[in-house]
């Protein structure tokens, strides 16, 4: 049965089942992780980035993964690229990964709802208590505990950002 609940709407059902404790904050449309940390009024650190990213195995396999990192961060895509052992490496096609992810660019959340899509988490992230994250909605973001954050997504935890 295809899922029809928008991917806020699965996040939320996600958090609420796990027994997350998070709010959400409505703000005006911003997925740009500069601009929408201002609006939020958190630490940019304290941000997750998400990206979804391509990794070729070989001609004929690629794989893709939610590349998740702090918001002063930039994702390395080389160290990915070691991780998996990988041909090559980059950003995924915009339609591919909003048809993985259910979202437009700048509102993907750092959860999967496909088993098509893996989850990578920087250690850097649980330098934080709190994290925040766009909520599969350019105009809905979510607070909540790292601990939570991490317990519920359960990511491969990478060393995959790049600060500065």
């Amino acid at each position: 049965m295809l899922n029809t609940m928008s991917a806020h709407d699965q996040l939320r059902a996600l958090l609420d089942r796990e027994g997350a404790v998070y709010r959400v904050l409505e703000h005006e449309p911003e997925g740009r992780t500069e601009f929408i940390t201002k609006i939020r009024g958190n630490r940019i650190e304290q941000a997750i980035k998400s990206m979804v990213v391509q990794v070729r195995m070989s001609k004929k396999e690629n794989r893709y993964y939610l590349a998740n990192v702090p918001g002063d961060c930039r994702v390395d895509f080389d160290a990915i690229k070691s991780h998996f052992n990988a041909v090559g490496i980059g950003m995924a096609p915009r339609e591919k990964a909003e048809a993985l992810t259910g979202c437009v660019i700048g509102s993907i959340p750092p959860f999967s709802f496909s088993d098509q899509l893996g989850v990578l988490a920087d250690p850097l992230i649980k330098e934080n208590e709190e994290v925040v994250f766009n909520a599969g909605s350019l105009e809905k973001s979510i607070f909540m505990r790292m601990e939570d954050y991490f317990r519920i997504a359960n990511p491969q935890v990478v060393k995959i950002a790049l600060r500065g």
